[in-house]
């Protein structure tokens, strides 16, 4: 992906990984505009970069997403990036009786959000003569991790949709890249696993990350996620088993 010169669209950009690629694309000379649903988050990042541009989204409102993608048409007619970043990751306790209210967020957050907000920008993607979708999956799409199963099942399918689209829109000026982070220091779950060892640090991500966007790789994977990437296969659930006994024993 060229790293300079696009006008850039990220969901998700208030914070964490959103916030650290806004951050990093709008410091390499490209025009990034960030979207969440807390405007008053939306503006410590833009007031901290100067040039950087926001507009509020609820990315789990068929009818937020189709209004922001009509603005942002507009306003960015040479808008050529899509950033789909957003996602909430909750526990969800599926060998039980499950919270149909939080299994439902998860769902429309992180895999309806993702699909409606390509659908609304593609058609406009595919008029640039150079254009990219970037969806963010997660190490967890191939690696389950039990607690947050539904979470997991919602990368994975992202993981999924995004081998068809790449497939789909092959000889377009589209390119469809798939960026799964590892375990990352962010406050996705709270403020205890910003600061957790375990964790990848997050300016280590990111810098990590730009570099492998700079190829011409469909997937984008840091070194540390590349172990959870390829353990899908015949033999995978002991690999699987032995990554939740680890993380339930917090080491």
């Amino acid at each position: 992906m060229k790293l300079t010169g696009n006008t850039i669209f990220i969901t998700g950009g208030g914070s964490g990984i959103g916030r650290g690629l806004a951050e990093a694309l709008h410091g390499l000379g490209n025009q990034v505009i960030i979207s969440g649903r807390r405007a008053e988050v939306l503006k410590t990042v833009t007031e901290a970069n100067p040039g950087m541009q926001s507009v509020e989204l609820d990315v789990a409102s068929a009818a937020s997403i189709a209004s922001v993608a009509a603005k942002l048409v507009a306003e960015h007619p040479e808008l050529n990036v899509l950033i789909n970043c957003a996602g909430i990751m909750q526990p969800d306790g599926v060998n039980g009786v499950v919270d149909d209210a939080v299994v439902s967020s998860i769902i429309t957050t992180n895999l309806l959000g993702t699909v409606r907000m390509t659908s609304a920008l593609i058609e406009h993607l595919k008029a640039q003569q150079s254009a990219t979708v970037i969806n963010v999956s997660s190490g967890l799409a191939f690696v389950p991790l039990a607690i947050t199963a539904v979470y997991s099942a919602s990368k994975a399918a992202i993981h999924s949709y995004t081998q068809s689209l790449r497939f789909l829109l092959k000889g377009t000026s589209v390119k469809v890249l798939e960026l799964a982070p590892p375990y990352v220091q962010t406050e996705l779950m709270g403020p205890e696993m910003a600061v957790d060892p375990r964790a990848m640090p997050l300016a280590d991500f990111i810098q990590e990350t730009i570099e492998v966007l700079g190829t011409d790789a469909d997937e984008v994977l840091v070194e540390r996620v590349k172990m959870l990437r390829n353990n899908p296969g015949p033999n995978e659930a002991e690999f699987v088993n032995k990554f939740n006994d680890m993380m339930a024993g917090g080491h």
